[in-house]
């Protein structure tokens, strides 16, 4: 029986891709506040955790699905 194959290689894995980002005072005294209050230890990993976890949730929210034309209030089209 053959080997079942990877699907991403490490390479495909691999963070060498950068963007930046900036944050006013307010935003980033309430990161800051976050991290200090839930024992965040990596700002980086939970940033990106969270930029993905919203994007997939999107994605997952806006895939088309059987019922999609679901009738409004009075059966005006949502």
């Amino acid at each position: 029986m053959k080997e079942k194959a990877k699907l991403l290689n490490e390479e495909d894995l691999k963070r060498s891709n950068r963007q930046s980002l900036r944050f006013n005072t307010l935003e980033l005294k309430a990161i800051d506040s976050y991290c200090r209050k839930y024992k965040v230890a990596n700002k980086s990993k939970f940033m990106r955790e969270t930029i993905i976890t919203a994007i997939l949730k999107k994605f997952n929210d806006d895939y088309p699905t059987l019922f999609d034309a679901q009738p409004g209030l009075f059966g005006k089209q949502a």
